[in-house]
């Protein structure tokens, strides 16, 4: 099944400038894994060592956050999911 990504600034280099793309999975987990095929590096940039989401790393599915233990969280047709990253400063 086919989802459309939204994804930040940061991440839309790594996918060629492209805002939103399309990736294949059943689950953000498989989303994340299938973008990394499609767009080498980003998974790396969005998953830690371990398989977690890295620090920096917001997901949403319909507006509803997806913390790292998560990323099982499954997703369909029409869902909306947009990939950010967090900005922390003082």
């Amino acid at each position: 099944m086919s989802i459309r990504v939204k994804l930040h600034q940061y991440f839309r280099d790594m996918a060629g400038g492209q805002e939103v793309v399309e990736a294949n999975g059943g689950t953000v987990l498989e989303l994340i894994n299938d973008l990394g095929k499609k767009y080498p590096g980003i998974r790396e940039h969005l998953l830690d060592k371990r398989g977690r989401l890295q620090g920096f790393v917001e997901i949403f599915v319909n507006s509803a956050v997806v913390y790292p233990e998560d990323t099982a969280m499954k997703v369909k047709d029409g869902d909306e999911v947009e990939i950010l990253t967090i900005v922390a400063g003082g």
